[in-house]
């Protein structure tokens, strides 16, 4: 359609300008064959990790330029193709190939990222479902634990399990509040304490947040619990004697700031797999907020600190 755009602006008339479609068409498809053998060939090295956005959009824009280039020079030394492109010009030709590389390779990247949305929430709902198998091994393990010596107890911890997994199943499109994550948490740390005893210890603090605001505010689901998980794994399992886990929540112009620290050993033998990788929480805040939301991590003396911000109103 383009070639025949092109050729209209000529104003040499319908007929004239229909029948050099015809015989341009033999060398526009030539090219776009050609060039889309070459790329499909070019298409597991411009896919790795290490190859850049931009040298990708650059094999896509000099890969028809050059098979251009070698058809045009090619062709135009046969006696049937000289009178056809009479007027064809070499570097105008390789130019013209580049250019539509270069557009029809944006074309198709906006078009990957208008479907985006669906791969998101596709690898969203991946992340989330790697926080629930370790989860239930260790809660059952815990209650099986309480069952003949404590009912009551165990009757309970079965009731914040059930409570929990409600949350674990829920769809990761539909967000909860900052007070519903806290509950949330709470009932995990009760489930927990039935493992680690009186070694566990959360201290919370909520700053500039009262409680309508921790009813309003929404989140996603499940962000804050995983990194009190990594908390107790990291700082209370190792240790012989209490060490507590700090929550902070406070509120800091239109963003939520969250807190928790917890005692670092560097020695300690800890069990590998058991425990919700940062890196996993990163990424759904990549998904959900891209970059007005940020997970950092730092260390001091004997202290481990991860923060999270993310927008008060999403």
């Amino acid at each position: 359609m383009l070639v025949l755009f092109c050729l209209l602006s000529r104003g040499q008339g319908w007929g004239q300008n229909f029948q050099d479609f015809i015989e341009a068409s033999m060398l526009v498809e030539l090219i776009c064959l050609s060039s889309l053998l070459a790329l499909c060939g070019f298409r597991r090295l411009t896919e790795r990790e290490h190859v850049a956005a931009w040298m990708q959009r650059i094999v896509c824009g000099t890969v028809p330029a050059i098979i251009g280039f070698v058809a045009v020079l090619t062709l135009n030394r046969l006696e049937w193709f000289a009178y056809s492109f009479p007027n064809l010009d070499l570097v105008q030709m390789t130019l013209f190939c580049f250019l539509i590389g270069l557009c029809l390779q944006h074309y198709f990247e906006m078009r990957t990222k208008a479907f985006s949305p669906a791969l998101g929430e596709a690898r969203l709902q991946a992340l989330q479902a790697r926080i629930r198998p370790h989860f239930l091994f260790n809660s059952l393990n815990a209650v099986l634990s309480l069952i003949r010596t404590e009912p009551r107890r165990a009757e309970t911890a079965l009731e914040d399990l059930a409570d929990l997994f409600r949350a674990l199943m829920r769809d990761t499109r539909n967000l909860t509040t900052l007070r519903e994550e806290i509950s949330l948490c709470q009932q995990y740390l009760a489930i927990e304490k039935i493992r680690l005893g009186d070694r566990l210890r959360v201290e919370w603090e909520i700053q500039n947040l009262n409680e309508v605001e921790l009813n309003s505010t929404k989140m996603p689901a499940l962000l804050l619990q995983p990194l009190l998980e990594n908390a107790i794994h990291y700082g209370v399992e190792p240790a012989s004697k209490p060490n507590p886990v700090q929550v902070i929540i406070q509120k800091r112009l239109d963003k939520i700031e969250i807190k928790v620290i917890n005692t670092y050993h560097p020695h300690a033998q800890l069990s590998k797999g058991n425990h919700m990788a940062l890196e996993n929480i990163r990424q759904r805040l990549t998904l959900l907020y891209d970059i007005e939301a940020q997970l950092q991590t730092t260390q001091f003396d004997d202290q481990f600190v991860v923060q999270l911000i993310f927008p008060e109103n999403t």
